[in-house]
């Protein structure tokens, strides 16, 4: 199985109060998940390889690390699309990747309706960003679709998650970390995460 890693930052926490309140508005609910977003990634990047490069600074030379690998940020239309500024602030150079699915509402699985992913691989490592691990299903459809692409390292970096969509990511793609701020109880029957914070797109974007 995928290692799954469940933040316990205090920053982390309190940020996701503020999400989770029914009362709180459109634009706090946009600034929060970006703040998350970086918040998250920072903990998502923690093993990245180095390699040691020369500076120069003002007093002399300092052997100093730089990533080895480029990287690519995959949002998860839409609702990933809020996570991508945050992230983008902590990984300025990184190519963004939109892949768009939305879930039907009847049957709960993912139908793909976008993807601009150039014909190969342009980075080494990939993270997938969606604020909810719901279901699963968008979750897996966008690994399998990376994995055809030739992706060879994936992660996965949302924000809530239940845990019937942790074990279906986890049992499709045992090689995929999981980053989340918080695990909840459970779905319910139409396939929402209870707690949760409602539809993450919806309250992003006041169309709700």
């Amino acid at each position: 199985m995928s290692q799954l890693h469940v933040s316990t930052h205090p920053l982390v926490q309190h940020k996701l109060a503020l999400l989770r309140n029914q009362k709180t508005e459109p634009k706090k609910f946009r600034e929060v998940v970006r703040e998350l977003a970086i918040l998250m990634v920072v903990d998502a990047t923690a093993d990245l390889p180095t390699v040691e490069v020369p500076i120069t600074t003002p007093m002399g030379v300092a052997n100093c690390q730089k990533l080895r690998d480029n990287l690519g940020l995959i949002p998860i239309l839409r609702a990933g699309l809020g996570m991508v500024d945050g992230a983008l602030e902590m990984l300025p150079y990184a190519e963004v990747w939109h892949i768009g699915l939305y879930r039907d509402e009847r049957t709960l699985r993912p139908v793909e309706y976008y993807n601009k992913l150039p014909v190969n691989p342009t980075v080494q490592v990939c993270l997938v960003l969606d604020p909810m691990l719901a279901t699963g299903g968008s979750a897996v459809a966008t690994v399998d679709i990376l994995k055809r692409w030739g992706a060879q390292h994936i992660k996965f970096v949302g924000l809530i998650g239940a845990p019937e969509g942790v074990q279906r990511l986890q049992t499709a793609h045992p090689d995929v970390p999981i980053y989340l701020a918080a695990l909840d109880e459970r779905l319910n029957e139409m396939g929402y995460i209870v707690p949760g914070l409602g539809d993450a797109g919806d309250r992003q974007f006041g169309t709700a």
